[in-house]
């Protein structure tokens, strides 16, 4: 697996690994063998960054990965997330935003536990909240970082005038945003920005929920509790309107013998070398084939036609429900 660099010095392989998805928002979980075993072949075939965050469970996730990745802890380097306000009774979801600086702490150190590291590899705030300055945010994990419980700062889903004010605070590692070909919001405005400040980028859903894959049609029923049964995008009408995107990766995969997945990852990995997309899978054989994508060459001649049929087709429906959406600091 070759490897990429974000922010200054955080070396980790060129396709990462979302966990979020092993224990929640996609119908019911695997075993927690299944989900260790899946976890552990990732590390055998070459990843080395994993994903998690306070919030997927929660706490399942974390503990899950702590357990998982354990025996290689020297090899792989994971990243977790503090801002949300957790119901006090540990029920799934949150009733809010919360990055004060005690609360950041306080995740710190649940997350050190649960993850049974010493350091915290990437610590994200997974949301900005609008009621903390970011200054005093990224003020806090500097602090983290002096005190050598968290290694390098990162951003979820934040703006790029945010980038820039805790840049100058704690140097930014890294910005997680989601980023596939049906979502591409980010290249008018952050990325620019990121390669300014010489951030890197780590997108989420870089095959879009799935449907990137070509195996969601209008024929697809998703599970109860999957988190795609509240996504715009994912109604019937707006799947059928979204073909024609699964139609461009179709005819790509067959011009070059691969995968409408592989050809999605291949595609966000040209973009800029200083990008980490972070599939998730609780399959070995979707693990195999996402990773397939590592090793996939698109020509200059390719990249120009993908350019072109993209920019032609509209991508209907909503990313999230409005809920969610405004979470997302603009």
């Amino acid at each position: 697996m070759q490897k990429r660099v974000l922010g200054e010095d955080l070396e980790v392989s060129a396709l990462g690994y979302g966990c979020m998805g092993i224990t929640q928002s996609y119908g019911p979980s695997g075993s927690k063998e299944e989900s260790i075993r899946v976890l552990q072949a990732a590390v055998e075939q070459g990843v080395t960054f994993f994903d998690t965050a306070e919030v997927y469970g929660p706490f399942t996730n974390e503990e899950l990965v702590g357990e998982a990745l354990y025996p290689y802890r020297n090899q792989v380097k994971i990243a977790t997330k503090f801002g949300f306000q957790l119901h006090s009774d540990g029920s799934t979801g949150f009733t809010g935003l919360n990055s004060r600086p005690e609360r950041i702490r306080q995740v710190a150190e649940a997350s050190l536990k649960r993850l049974r590291v010493e350091a915290i590899d990437l610590f994200y705030q997974h949301r900005v909240d609008p009621e903390v300055p970011i200054e005093e945010v990224a003020g806090t994990v500097k602090e983290l970082i002096q005190q050598g419980l968290v290694k390098h700062f990162g951003l979820s889903e934040a703006g790029a005038d945010t980038i820039r004010r805790a840049h100058k605070v704690q140097p930014v590692t890294a910005l997680q945003s989601e980023y596939s070909m049906w979502t591409r919001t980010v290249e008018k405005e952050i990325l620019p920005v990121l390669e300014e400040l010489g951030i890197g980028f780590v997108p989420f859903s870089p095959l879009g929920k799935g449907f990137l894959t070509g195996k969601i049609d209008a024929s697809t029923d998703f599970a109860e509790g999957d988190i795609r049964n509240t996504i715009p995008r994912f109604n019937l009408e707006h799947r059928e309107a979204n073909q024609k995107l699964i139609g461009l990766l179709q005819n790509l995969a067959t011009r070059k013998t691969a995968t409408p997945a592989q050809i999605a990852l291949a595609w966000i990995l040209a973009q800029k070398p200083w990008i980490v997309p972070i599939p998730g899978t609780r399959k070995i054989e979707r693990l195999q084939e996402n990773l397939g994508a590592a090793n996939m060459k698109l020509t200059s001649e390719d990249l120009q036609q993908i350019a072109v049929a993209l920019n032609q087709i509209e991508v209907v429906g909503a990313r999230y429900s409005e809920a969610m959406e405004r979470l997302t600091d603009r």
